[in-house]
């Protein structure tokens, strides 16, 4: 299992895309006024308002339990938040399969 990404509550996260790729060389692959993305050569950092997404860790899974609530996202991938023992929010995120 490998970490996805890293969700970062902030402002304005087309402005939080766009510093980090200025400064640091991250690839913006998505940007809205609610939730952007930008990718390292080792990891994903998410940028989300805090109405509609918590701060979180992510792992990308290949399916899930029976029990997970799964939201489809506007990307076409699927997520299900959970809490571990101390708290602290985890997403499991399946992405659809690439032709």
């Amino acid at each position: 299992m490998k970490i996805d990404h890293i969700a970062i509550v902030v402002s304005s996260p087309p402005e939080a895309a766009s510093w980090y790729s200025s400064n640091f060389g991250a690839e913006i692959l998505y940007s809205d006024e609610t939730w952007s993305v930008v990718e390292f050569e080792n990891i994903k950092l998410a940028f989300v308002v805090s109405h509609q997404h918590p701060a979180h860790f992510a792992f990308e899974v290949s399916d899930f339990s029976k029990n997970d609530v799964v939201k489809l996202h506007r990307d076409n991938s699927k997520s299900a938040y959970k809490k571990d023992p101390w708290g602290n929010i985890y997403e499991l995120v399946k992405y659809p399969k690439k032709k």
